[in-house]
């Protein structure tokens, strides 16, 4: 019996029986709770693991933590037995009986070793403290303190194990068929970006799985503003960083695949634009020495000849499907396909402007025999100022070489000596005017 007394009050006989009952009660559900604790697939596999870093250094704390749960789950028991026993003597308890009974179980009854494993305890430069003193409130306080931290640490390393090995051995899985499938395309380490991506993805995927076996409180991001045991969930950063890495390299096979799947027909298409490209420069070179035959006194562009270079890159590409090298072929065709459309439109550009000289002189020639049309229509045919100009004008566009400036000038001639005889005339005195000494 303490020595003070008991704190406050002493209890009376129903004021003890529902204590009593109330401490039973929640004497089960500690028992219980521990036991679950105990058995917990978590914590089993603590035990049993080779930790490492963080968790190494949080389940040696918790294990102690633990252990003193029990401690003092046998010292609240002990407690309560002895009230439990003091009760049982009578039916009817004496004053003394009471005044023992209210130190049992609001008094500081329970003594138990000093310990530096909760979380409240002092620190090492402290007074150190041999036997702590507790009512029965305080330890179950202290018991649940205990037990929140150690299922935090349980239920976090459980939920790491739980969730991030097995999403890493699918991604090495599905890693490991895009090694096959990559290497089946010539996509391997040293010769193509893809296949050094995929070494560095798969050391790190290794490196990952042991961390988060030995260290999975590592992975684990707690809730914000959460107290309860086990708010937060596993840190999933650096395995999608690998699965984001990993789609890349799928997207870069799938390229390689499309590649061989349609090679056949995309070199046949740019070996077809070529082929264009210089029936094209052929027909402008022929071009060129017919203006330069027909036309004079103009500035006719030099045509250039077929690219080579684009001939032996073309080569080269059909040389890499032969020998199944679409890693290499990919990038060159796409290369290929952009330059063989250039050159296709610069073929066209040089035709077209070796033929400006005829199109010009075409142009000419459609003018005068328009005019003439005209002229026909409303009955001037016979006049012999604008026969006159039209046969000018006819003999410079139809004779080789032709002079474009002093052909237009005659063709300018005749439109307006046509606009003149067009145009309503009015009468003047002196007779009728003579348009031959135009000029």
């Amino acid at each position: 019996m303490s020595v003070a007394g008991p704190p406050g009050p002493v209890m009376d006989r129903d004021e003890v029986d529902r204590a009593l009952a109330r401490l039973d009660a929640e004497h089960e559900a500690i028992e219980t709770s521990l036991l679950a604790l105990q058995d917990h697939a978590g914590r089993r596999l603590l035990e049993g693991a080779r930790l490492t870093g963080t968790t190494h250094d949080r389940w040696g704390a918790t294990e102690r933590a633990i252990t003193q749960l029990w401690a003092y789950f046998d010292a609240y028991a002990d407690a309560l037995r002895s009230a439990r026993d003091l009760r049982a003597r009578r039916r009817w308890p004496s004053r003394d009986d009471l005044v023992e009974l209210t130190d049992l179980l609001r008094g500081e009854s329970i003594t138990v070793p000093g310990t530096a494993n909760a979380p409240t305890s002092p620190s090492i430069t402290g007074p150190a403290k041999l036997t702590e003193r507790f009512t029965l409130a305080e330890l179950v306080d202290r018991m649940n303190e205990l037990y929140a931290h150690s299922l935090d640490v349980v239920v976090a390393a459980d939920a790491v194990w739980s969730a991030l090995p097995a999403r890493i051995d699918l991604l090495a899985a599905e890693l490991a068929r895009t090694r096959q499938l990559a290497h089946s395309v010539g996509v391997r380490p040293g010769e193509h970006p893809s296949g050094d991506d995929l070494e560095r993805i798969t050391a790190a995927l290794t490196t990952l799985r042991e961390e988060v076996v030995s260290d999975p409180l590592a992975y684990w991001q707690p809730a914000q503003g959460s107290s309860a045991p086990g708010g937060g969930r596993p840190s999933t950063d650096a395995y999608d960083r690998q699965a984001r890495a990993l789609e890349e390299v799928r997207r870069e096979i799938d390229a390689v695949l499309t590649v061989r799947q349609d090679a056949e027909a995309r070199l046949g298409r740019l070996r077809d634009v070529l082929s264009r490209a210089d029936r094209t420069l052929a027909e402008a070179r022929s071009a060129r020495g017919e203006v330069l035959a027909k036309i004079a006194a103009s500035e006719v562009p030099a045509v250039s000849g077929p690219p080579t270079a684009l001939q032996e890159q073309l080569a080269m590409a059909a040389d890499y499907r032969r020998h199944a090298q679409w890693h290499r072929l990919s990038p060159l065709l796409e290369s290929l396909e952009q330059k063989a459309e250039d050159e296709l439109l610069r073929a066209r550009e040089s035709l077209t402007a070796v033929t400006a000289p005829l199109a010009v002189r075409a142009e000419l020639r459609g003018r005068l025999d328009a005019y003439k049309a005209k002229v026909a229509r409303h009955g001037l045919a016979e006049d012999s100022l604008l026969i006159e100009r039209y046969d000018a004008a006819r003999r410079m566009l139809w004779s080789a070489p032709c002079d474009l400036r002093v052909a237009e000038e005659a063709v300018l001639r005749y439109q307006r000596a046509a606009a003149e005889a067009l145009a309503p005339r009015v009468p003047q005195q002196g007779g009728p005017t003579d348009r031959r000494g135009e000029s």
